[in-house]
């Protein structure tokens, strides 16, 4: 994990230099005073994400013309610096906030310096101080454009067949946990570790869509948020399941039924027919004979609550596949079928 974390950090320094080399180079040919600022700019600019860098990039245009006025209403009255600029960063940090651009204040400081030493409020000067905003987002820009995004989507393509071997393995644990059957494997550890492992891939499902212009890539962040919500029914499946003190008919056709739903646990399932199922078997319980001790009471009523948490893990794969367009079932699941 270490070695890909460095390797990320690398490419990242890597386009971080070369941008505000090439924004800076830009600057001087064009012989722009305060050429250094425009890598500067690049630097602050460049982000994990293509969106991101298009966003702050906006951002960065639409507030600067708020910076020129800022300037000019405070420094070309007043003589003095150190207190004036001051005046200026409260204003420019206040309107930032309020406008929901606040990554754009460290920016719009290094402008108001310029402003500020240069006590030049000149078309000629403005244009000089636009055009380094412009060059440093454009640079930053056409920079993010290069990603290897291929790779991510393989990498998040593996890590979905990844994650439903886990899944099944965990429901295959717990349908041996409910029948009393001795098992080597640590269920709860089993569990978090998913947990844990589901959070990363949200993460780089998140790095991946934003780094594309396409709507539909929201797909794969959905469906690991999915796989989490269902990470955690089984982990409080688990927890009803250690209430269980002897082994009984409910238990078996539990148990049961949990190694078919298993099999079930795929990507391009819709999971319809396991819900028919579990609701056959939900009335099949409610027509047995009713308990007869205050033991087989309170266990019956923790098979409820196992079935009504069974009901509710494949409720979240139904949510999720109800909300696909057409669009995303016919790139990411028609294929697989």
């Amino acid at each position: 994990m270490e070695l890909k974390l460095n390797k990320k950090i690398l490419i990242l320094s890597l386009k971080i230099a070369l941008g505000s080399s090439a924004a800076m180079l830009i600057a001087q040919t064009l012989q722009l005073q305060n050429a250094a600022s425009a890598g500067i700019i690049a630097l602050l600019t460049i982000v994990t994400t293509k969106w991101e860098t298009v966003k702050l990039s906006i951002a960065r245009i639409i507030t600067f013309l708020i910076a020129v006025v800022l300037s000019l209403l405070l420094f070309s009255n007043s003589a003095s610096q150190w207190e004036i600029y001051g005046i200026y960063i409260f204003f420019l940090v206040i309107i930032s906030e309020m406008l929901g651009f606040k990554s754009t204040i460290s920016v719009n400081a290094v402008i108001g310096t310029h402003f500020l030493i240069s006590r030049d409020f000149t078309v000629s000067f403005i244009t000089n101080e636009f055009l380094l905003v412009l060059i440093g987002t454009a640079v930053a820009f056409f920079v993010n454009l290069f990603s290897y995004n291929k790779r991510r989507k393989k990498k998040l393509v593996a890590s979905i067949c990844d994650v439903e071997e886990k899944l099944q393995m965990i429901c295959r644990e717990l349908a041996s946990y409910l029948m009393k059957q001795e098992i080597k494997a640590d269920v709860w550890k089993d569990i978090r570790d998913l947990e844990m492992q589901l959070k990363k891939h949200i993460a780089d499902a998140c790095e991946y869509e934003g780094n594309t212009f396409h709507a539909h890539t929201v797909y794969y962040m959905d469906y690991f948020e999915m796989r989490l919500e269902q990470c955690n029914v089984l982990h409080d499946l688990h927890y009803e399941m250690r209430k269980i003190r002897s082994r009984s008919v409910q238990a078996e056709m539990i148990a049961d039924y949990m190694l078919y739903l298993a099999d079930h646990i795929i990507e391009t399932n819709s999971p319809t027919e396991q819900i028919e199922r579990l609701e056959n078997m939900v009335n099949e319980i409610k027509q047995q004979a009713l308990p007869s001790t205050q033991e087989e009471m309170e266990t019956r009523v923790i098979f409820y609550h196992i079935l009504t948490e069974l009901e509710t893990f494949l409720i979240h794969k139904r949510r999720f596949v109800t909300a696909l367009d057409e669009k995303q079932k016919s790139l990411y699941w028609k294929e697989k079928e």
